[in-house]
């Protein structure tokens, strides 16, 4: 297994643990006083409808501040050097614009729960129930990621032990959960967005001025590892080598497109923060509100990778007895001052543990509703799948416990997070996209476009990469691979099927494919929704543009 350095310790004093003790106070507080709107399974699930779109749209963000982002993003800079962006700037702004302008109508207006009801309305219950055990066992694999990840890092710079920490954790995100549900985990979600930013704020700043500014930065990281390092596209093109081990196609294609809109647009931790928002207009703001600060967030834990790879020039080595993983930690111990210190911990566990309550509160909705409630316990009360649902959480909480040992295998944690991705998300996606575009797609056409999109990704991975069959130079440049093999293979077998299988009827179509009439078209929309600053799509060109200009100074 892989650990952070043992000689990770934070000089931690009182003040630093009162921090950290009042923000556990506050998030129960928070589950507590959620507990009073939860009087139906709806409301535990998705808080009744009734968010705002400020609340979803920064929960929608928070909930992927977990470790891939922190730990996972940080290691990356510190490996990958600037090239960190792409997984922003490319893979992330323009699928969430397409979520929200495109995608969001078809969830809302359709009334579902989850992500993989949608496929039973559009597809049949092959594809629904097939995909329900994917995305459940996908969300228990990345919610264990978050509980690693914190467990190490308590352990490192806390001393405590990592079972301590891992029961700590879990009990908290259990209570919280369980208690206020939903509306409890999207609010603690919103305070733990501020938290860590106050986190990773003061780190940013300290850890340049410690380097000599960006000039010194730049110039220190150029001499280690060549100019292509400190440029975004440097080195991309096909055949040429640069530190990602990808080229240009690979990364439109693979980060861009397939794995970018896989995880955006159909993994329901996220889809879920926007379906709780309270109508149509803010469930399409939701991912367009959660772009702008997605936009900058890049520059605070890529900016920590890149110093730490300065303050430790071999870090990922086993000379230095550093993994990727430690660059976060190393500059806390390196650069915080007591209180400070207090913040950045607590910053730190608020990110894992938003990342793992925004997996675990999806897996209890996708378990009791998709599964449970459809294929085993029929036409039971709501009270009853209400409780079910409090159940389920604390299963989950458990399984996360276990899975949280596989992640102990990767270094590098975002290579693990990208791995998962590519076998789960990326056929979901190609089976929805195909769905609500083309409207002869079959109703077997679904469940067999999962079965091939899953099974090519993993034989590309473990069989043609990990034994050498084909030379790939990294394990994220294989990622992306898989992703574009897994789409293809789904999208394919999907056109197959549907050319020897019965398609679904017309009636039956209605609001789920593209170009169809919604039954509910003809609403009255949605009260004090005109102001221009509320119009999804002036909000989402706007994060595009945004993001274009971030862009330019790494495209030179």
């Amino acid at each position: 297994m892989q650990y952070l350095a043992e000689g990770l310790r934070l000089p931690t004093n009182g003040l630093d643990y009162t921090i950290l003790a009042i923000y556990f106070v506050v998030v129960l507080g928070i589950g507590f006083a959620a507990r009073a709107s939860v009087k139906t399974s709806l409301d535990f699930f998705l808080s009744g409808r009734s968010l705002p779109a400020w609340v979803t749209g920064l929960a929608f963000v928070a909930a992927n501040l977990g470790a891939t982002e922190i730990l996972g993003m940080a290691a990356t800079g510190a490996q990958y050097g600037v090239a960190v962006v792409h997984w922003y700037w490319i893979g992330a702004i323009p699928a969430m614009v397409f979520l929200g302008l495109v995608m969001m109508p078809f969830y809302y207006r359709s009334k579902v729960r989850s992500v993989p009801e949608f496929l039973l309305q559009r597809f049949d219950k092959s594809a629904h129930l097939l995909s329900s055990i994917l995305f459940a066992f996908a969300a228990i694999l990345i919610a264990g990621v978050n509980l690693y990840a914190l467990s190490i890092v308590v352990e490192a710079l806390l001393g405590w032990d990592r079972w301590v920490a891992i029961v700590v954790a879990g009990v908290f995100v259990l209570l919280y959960i369980t208690i206020g549900g939903l509306s409890s985990a999207i609010y603690n979600e919103v305070l733990q967005f501020f938290v860590i930013l106050a986190a990773l704020i003061p780190l940013t700043i300290l850890g340049l001025k410690r380097v000599g500014g960006w000039d010194g930065l730049s110039g220190s990281l150029e001499k280690q590892h060549g100019a292509d390092f400190m440029s975004a596209w440097g080195g991309t093109g096909i055949g040429d080598a640069n530190p990602l081990g990808a080229n240009w196609l690979t990364i439109i294609l693979g980060l861009g497109f397939v794995l970018s809109f896989g995880y955006w647009t159909t993994n329901f931790a996220e889809v879920q923060r926007a379906l709780s928002a309270k109508n149509l207009s803010a469930a399409r703001r939701t991912p367009l509100i959660a772009a702008f600060p997605k936009i900058f967030i890049v520059f605070v834990v890529m900016i920590p990778g890149l110093v730490a790879a300065v303050v430790v020039p071999n870090i990922g080595s086993k000379e230095s007895g550093l993994t990727y993983n430690d660059a976060i930690p190393l500059l806390m111990r390196e650069l915080l001052p007591n209180g400070v210190l207090g913040i950045a911990v607590t910053g730190l566990l608020a990110a894992f543990m938003a990342g793992m309550a925004a997996n675990v509160s999806s897996f209890n909705t996708v378990f009791t509703t998709d599964i449970w409630q459809r294929y085993v316990k029929k036409d039971q009360s709501d009270a009853y799948y209400l409780r079910f649902g409090r159940v389920i959480t604390a299963v989950g909480v458990l399984a996360s416990i276990g899975t949280a040992f596989i992640a102990a295998s990767f270094s590098n944690i975002m290579t693990y997070l990208q791995t998962l991705f590519s076998f789960f998300n990326v056929p979901m996606f190609v089976v929805f996209i195909i769905g609500m575009f083309w409207k002869r797609a079959s109703m077997k056409s679904g469940v067999w476009g999962l079965v091939a999109g899953t099974t090519a990704a993993m034989v590309n991975y473990f069989v043609f990469y990990e034994q050498g069959i084909i030379d790939i130079p990294s394990d994220q440049g294989a990622n992306f691979v898989s992703a574009i093999v897994g789409f293809v293979a789904g999208a394919v077998v999907m056109v197959a099927v549907t050319l020897f299988t019965a398609p679904k009827p017309d009636a039956e179509l209605a609001g789920l494919v593209y170009g169809t009439e919604s039954p509910d078209a003809d609403e009255a929309p949605d009260e004090g929704d005109s102001a221009w600053y509320r119009k999804p799509a002036l909000l989402g060109w706007g994060a595009i543009v945004l993001a274009a200009l971030c862009y330019l100074p790494y495209s030179l």
